[in-house]
């Protein structure tokens, strides 16, 4: 086995009130550090103070990030692709491990993979 937490159907869909708003925090911590603007006057400050409040914006951002993914993790769930919001429920189906597949958007999970073909193996449950 893969993972240590496995989630039934419905531990994955009561997940889902938690991971919504998770998913919107993370995308704004993660912007945060990909505002290019920020990274170089970050740059040119760093000279002289060590980066001053667009430093401080960005290693805040960065200490977010880190922390919400670590959620993610510490929850048993598999964050695939921020953008797309595509989350994995490790699950057991007919004794082999197998990911619970959702996607921001749907509505509940109601798909699932196998572990090496990803999304575009996505089945119905």
């Amino acid at each position: 086995m893969n993972h240590e937490r496995h989630f039934t159907v419905e531990e994955a869909n009561a997940a889902l009130d938690w991971i919504r708003p998770r998913l919107q925090e993370l995308r704004t911590a993660r912007d945060r550090l990909g505002h290019r603007e920020a990274h170089e006057a970050m740059t040119e400050a760093a000279q002289t103070n060590g980066g001053g409040e667009h430093g401080k914006t960005i290693g805040e951002g960065f200490l977010e990030v880190r922390s919400l993914l670590g959620r993610f993790t510490d929850a048993g769930l598999v964050l695939r692709d921020l953008d797309r919001g595509l989350v994995d429920f490790p699950a057991i189906r007919d004794g082999e491990e197998i990911y619970l597949c959702w996607q921001e958007g749907e509505d509940a999970v109601e798909h699932w993979h196998d572990l090496e073909s990803g999304f575009t193996g996505r089945e119905p449950l």
